[in-house]
């Protein structure tokens, strides 16, 4: 009799735990169109670079899944997630309470600091009052938009937005702004661009985790708790065997971003 119930409950757990081992037919993570380096873009011949793209690859081999891109704009990538366009977001998205009432989130895979960059001779006081009556850019759709104008719009600068990170970084350059707020790995890499001489960085902005949220995370539909299930155990593997760290080595992230504790 005991032998029976053992073999029972044995079966009955291997059928409950079957769907966690299921394989999705070319997993499918969305990108944002635009470049958004180091994390996400194109090399000359097309094909899609960066930090989150080879964090993606290992992800996908640590969980036995073949993967693929799909590009969407930056603004419609919930609706595009939600619609079933592909499986997960991949595109630097901020883990907040206010995206959670909509998507569900993967745990987090990273996490920077929003700064402020401006011209050289910008001086470093970025305080709400020094800015007032300043041009301060953003992207639409992103913490850091939302903390622009939470923060310093209600001061008195003029807040513009932007479709697109490489926008905003261009009306900076070309003086049509006075400062942009943006992730700072992503505003190091324009600064380290041809485009960036103009500019420097002139520090983080105050910690405001009711904006900024709990770090980075793969957006996913709410209810597919096998496939977050399945990511979170491939986040785990990728920070305990030390992938994230030789993947933040290679694009030279080291001391830069926040990763998951190994564990």
């Amino acid at each position: 009799m005991k032998k029976s119930l053992v073999t029972f409950f044995f079966i009955a757990a291997a059928t409950v735990a079957a769907p966690m081992q299921n394989a999705w037919a070319d997993l499918k993570f969305g990108v944002a169109a635009e470049p958004y380096p180091p994390f996400t873009s194109k090399d000359p011949s097309g094909q899609w670079v960066g930090w989150e793209v080879d964090f993606m690859k290992a992800l996908c081999a640590d969980i036995a899944e073949k993967c693929e891109i799909k590009e969407v704009a930056w603004d419609g990538i919930i609706p595009a997630l939600n619609a079933k366009a592909f499986d997960a977001v991949l595109a630097s998205m901020a883990i907040t309470d206010k995206r959670k009432q909509v998507i569900d989130f993967s745990n987090m895979y990273y996490n920077s600091a929003s700064v402020l960059v401006g011209a050289k001779d910008a001086g470093k006081d970025i305080s709400p009052a020094a800015l007032k009556g300043k041009r301060l850019g953003a992207q639409v759709s992103t913490t850091h938009a939302t903390y622009a104008t939470k923060v310093y719009g209600d001061a008195g600068a003029v807040v513009q937005m932007y479709q697109t990170q490489d926008q905003a970084n261009a009306d900076l350059a070309a003086g049509r702004l006075d400062y942009v707020e943006a992730d700072g790995i992503a505003l190091g890499a324009f600064l380290d661009s041809p485009a960036g001489v103009c500019c420097a960085m002139l520090g983080a902005v105050p910690s405001a985790p009711d904006v900024f949220g709990q770090g980075v995370g793969l957006g996913l539909r709410k209810g597919e708790a096998d496939l977050a299930a399945k990511l979170n155990k491939g986040i785990a593997d990728l920070a305990a065997n030390g992938t994230l760290d030789k993947i933040t080595s290679t694009w030279k992230l080291t001391g830069k971003i926040i990763l998951p504790a190994k564990k």
